[in-house]
């Protein structure tokens, strides 16, 4: 039988099909296991973190996961992404890639945007020296804040941070954050409020925060201090005087009586009205507050005990408030029970006289301001 060329040449052809479909099902079956198998391992540790610029190409970002070592071929990583279409999905931001992640988990992970979020709080009440303290303890934050911000002059909340952000843009943003909820609260106040400026209202704000850490409470204290100022008493607030010793710092001890007497611009048991600066950043609801007090008669309050405090319209009722103090600071430390009399305090008018600092040595530093006994309208 004569040999036909055609024939020879179609026997080759399917001879050379039939390698190629082997070599494609081989090639297929090798990128489907590189596609699922595990990826390197972390270089330490279990994780990698790894940050992807907005606006970076497919190769760019191919080339960062190879550096970082989340990634073997960048080769590999373009074809699957360009295969599987995420390439047009990948988004930017911190990413915390678990060690041996397979390469199709990594481009899930990416395209699903599942980044690192970091935040920060600033807690109300807290100093602006504490705010510097806090910020200096965030690794993934740069730079250095070379002074302390002024006081009430950063909002408390939380804040989500960048890797690589600067401490002062993060202060930037609480002062922003600041004026901006100042001037919401500030056009909102109502005739009944005592302070005259916003800046005013942040330092007595501050010392509500301050007082008190039940925030049912605030307005009643609130209430308290704008009643004492109506009417010429000193604040006598506590938290005042530590702050002219500390500047922030947490104390962290009670008051001794010769820091009660000692000369301080702070110390508003020696000053008439509002002391030269805020004591802390307050938060919105004791600027609400301040700005908005309700109508009450009280002028006294004290610790009862609770975590909270007892308020008080006359002295007496006060003198009777502070003696069942005493005695819970008793039973605290373990001693019996005083004798039944009311223990001795420094008398104090229920109604102190409007000049009640007449000849007093105003401290070195004090700015005293006084209060008017009736608010402007508007």
């Amino acid at each position: 039988m004569a040999f036909e060329p055609h024939s020879g040449r179609k026997t080759a052809f399917l001879a050379a099909t039939a390698t190629f479909s082997t070599f494609l099902i081989i090639a297929l079956v090798a990128a489907w296991s590189v596609f699922y198998a595990p990826g390197p391992a972390a270089r330490e540790g279990e994780t990698t973190i790894v940050s992807l610029p907005s606006g970076a190409g497919v190769s760019a970002i191919a080339a960062t996961l190879k550096s970082a070592g989340v990634i073997r071929s960048t080769d590999m990583f373009k074809a699957a992404a360009t295969l599987t279409g995420a390439d047009r999905k990948l988004r930017a931001g911190e990413y915390e890639v678990p060690g041996k992640t397979s390469l199709r988990s990594v481009l899930v992970l990416l395209v699903e945007g599942r980044v690192v979020r970091h935040y920060v709080t600033l807690p109300e009440g807290w100093s602006s020296a504490q705010a510097v303290e806090i910020l200096n303890k965030q690794a993934i934050l740069t730079g250095t804040i070379e002074a302390v911000p002024d006081e009430a002059s950063l909002w408390p909340d939380t804040y989500e941070i960048s890797r690589g952000e600067t401490r002062v843009s993060v202060i930037a943003r609480m002062t922003r954050a600041r004026d901006e909820n100042l001037a919401r609260l500030w056009a909102a106040r109502s005739s009944a409020t005592v302070v005259r400026t916003p800046e005013e209202a942040m330092i007595l704000a501050s010392i509500v925060e301050k007082e008190t850490g039940v925030a049912a409470e605030r307005p009643r204290v609130a209430a308290v201090f704008t009643n004492r100022l109506r009417s010429g008493m000193r604040l006598e607030s506590d938290p005042t005087i530590e702050y002219g010793l500390t500047k922030g710092v947490p104390l962290r001890r009670g008051l001794r009586r010769s820091e009660l007497d000692r000369p301080n611009a702070w110390n508003t048991y020696q000053i008439d009205g509002l002391p030269p600066t805020a004591i802390s950043n307050p938060g919105r609801d004791a600027v609400a507050a301040v700005l908005n007090p309700p109508s009450t008669s009280d002028i006294f309050f004290v610790a009862d005990g609770s975590g909270g405090h007892a308020f008080a319209r006359t002295y007496e009722e006060h003198r009777a408030n502070v003696a069942r103090w005493r005695e819970v600071e008793r039973r605290r430390a373990g001693l019996p029970p005083a004798a039944p009399e009311a223990p001795a305090l420094t008398p104090v008018p229920e109604v102190p006289p409007a000049n009640s600092t007449t000849g007093m040595t105003v401290p070195p530093g004090a700015r005293v301001i006084t209060i008017p006994a009736a608010a402007p309208a508007g």
